[in-house]
């Protein structure tokens, strides 16, 4: 088992500084920990283990975020609080949901995303200086709400939708995006925590190392996405968009 455990943190690692620079760092980690981790170990268990490393490390680099970069936190908040009570319920109800439908309208989804981002050159370059108005506030709240659920439900790609709805309907630049995104992301982990852990669904001896190691990577990851900048997120929000594509097209195709 230490030998499974030390591999364990070299992807959580990866996942963290991943997850922190463009996101989808659950592409990494989720399927790593089912490959890894003992083939009896209960489903629950893999997701509440990863759910704990992907809480460290995206409330570390959510801090690192938004010690520079400048987020709305009028709307940010309420959102925030509004996502983690839907994802609460998404996770409540997921046994009820009809998740197959989820990868075929996630794969168009995403190539929808990609397609826009690619050929609108100038997208997610500028940093918008307006306030928000009280429409976009409220569309704020629909939005938390709506990916919040998702998260819950599903999850896979939800800081690449969160991050696209502050570029494109706010008219954020990926960095401010990538931020705010951040900080809605940690709450819907959060309530997925407070699901998996009174449940009892935490192995501590192995969420304890995995969450260092993701932390480390959060912090590694977010200096990297700040230090790039704007340019260096939308390349890599693009060749995120192709990993996303191309594993749901392959599990639809498998």
């Amino acid at each position: 088992m230490e030998t499974t455990l030390y591999f364990l943190i070299v992807i959580c690692f990866l996942a963290g500084l991943m997850d922190a620079a463009v996101g989808g760092g659950g592409l990494l980690q989720i399927p790593g920990m089912f490959n890894v981790l003992p083939p009896n170990t209960p489903v629950p268990t893999v997701l509440g283990v990863g759910k704990v490393a992907s809480f460290s490390g995206t409330f570390t680099a959510t801090w690192q975020y938004v010690r520079k970069i400048a987020v709305p936190w009028k709307m940010l908040l309420p959102a925030a609080i509004l996502a983690f009570a839907m994802s609460y319920l998404g996770a409540k109800s997921a046994a009820y949901f009809p998740v197959q439908y989820m990868k075929p309208a996630m794969l168009a989804v995403m190539v929808a995303m990609f397609l826009y981002t690619f050929f609108k050159k100038d997208l997610g370059q500028t940093a918008r200086t307006a306030a928000l108005t009280r429409r976009e506030l409220f569309w704020g709240l629909f939005f938390g709400a709506l990916i919040g659920f998702y998260d819950g439900i599903f999850g896979p790609g939800t800081g690449s939708l969160l991050a696209f709805v502050f570029v494109r309907f706010y008219g954020y630049d990926f960095l401010a995006a990538s931020a705010s995104a951040k900080v809605i992301n940690t709450t819907t982990n959060l309530a997925a925590l407070t699901f998996f852990i009174p449940n009892g669904h935490v192995v501590w001896t192995w969420a304890l190392p995995l969450a260092a190691a993701n932390l480390c990577g959060g912090i590694i990851g977010a200096r990297l996405a700040i230090r790039g900048g704007t340019k260096f997120l939308r390349y890599g929000f693009m060749v995120l968009l192709c990993l996303f594509i191309g594993k749901f097209a392959r599990d639809l195709v498998v």
